[in-house]
């Protein structure tokens, strides 16, 4: 059984799908748990591998808008981070997602593959774009064998998020600040803040996510559970990305052992 490190888990989706897949999941510091992976370290040779999504807020498109208000995305670039602890830890493998405007990951004595992968490729309807990188150790990269569907979802849903469950809110703006001055319309593209953030919307986002209808964090606020999962990789993604992670696991485990 191979033992990874997940580093900004959040409440891990990610390792989530690894751990259906077979895979041994420890999980680093997050902020939410009261955690700092800033100055955190591991020893070397104790991880087989290394995963993780480092806060996508100031390369998100919508950082622009953030900005243009006088304000900063909450969190900075902790790609960095990601690199010194893999660097550590000095795995067979690491896999990093981000959104597709983040910079590529460069770890020292690494080769690393980079693709673009949309939820829809997997047969999902929900349409959620990001870039994942594989290193491993050596000067040649290797390319992961993604299983993707060869027709996409007939039905389409725009990317869920932490602030929304992939609803097109319309705004009377006769009544703004009043009750019922928001209108929720399914399969549309923005919303509009708190208004999302109910139980209604908790459910919505679990199904868009691929989680279990029984799925729950327990003593967490509504809107706290709306933007964990909202924030977190789809399980579909999760799980193709793992099994692609377990064939390569499984090929370099052969030529391991014909080699000797």
């Amino acid at each position: 059984m191979q033992l990874i490190l997940s580093l900004f888990p959040g409440i891990d989706l990610l390792g989530r799908a690894f751990e259906e897949c077979g895979f041994c999941v420890v999980r680093g510091p997050d902020v939410i748990t009261g955690g700092d992976v800033r100055g955190w370290h591991v020893p070397a040779g104790r991880f087989d591998g290394v995963i993780g999504g480092p806060p996508c807020q100031c390369f998100s498109r919508l950082s622009h808008i953030v900005r243009s208000n006088g304000h900063q995305p909450k969190f900075g670039n902790l790609i960095p981070e990601f690199e010194r602890i893999v660097g550590e830890a000095a795995p067979r493998w690491w896999l990093m997602e981000e959104v597709p405007e983040a910079p590529l990951p460069v770890v020292a004595g690494y080769a690393a593959w980079s693709c673009l992968l949309d939820n829809r490729q997997l047969g999902e309807a929900q349409s959620r774009i990001r870039r994942w990188t594989f290193g491993v150790p050596g000067l040649r990269y290797h390319v992961l064998g993604i299983d993707t569907v060869a027709l996409f979802n007939t039905r389409f849903e725009y990317c869920a998020t932490g602030g929304h469950a992939g609803t097109l809110a319309r705004v009377d703006r006769r009544r703004v600040g009043k009750p019922g001055s928001v209108r929720e319309y399914r399969h549309g593209s923005s919303c509009v803040g708190q208004a999302f953030r109910t139980n209604a919307a908790f459910c919505e986002l679990k199904r868009q996510q691929g989680l279990p209808d029984d799925f729950d964090l327990p003593g967490w606020r509504v809107d706290g559970k709306c933007q964990a999962v909202g924030n977190g990789v789809p399980m579909a993604m999760g799980r193709a990305l793992a099994q692609a992670v377990q064939e390569y696991c499984n090929a370099e485990s052969g030529d391991t052992q014909e080699s000797t």
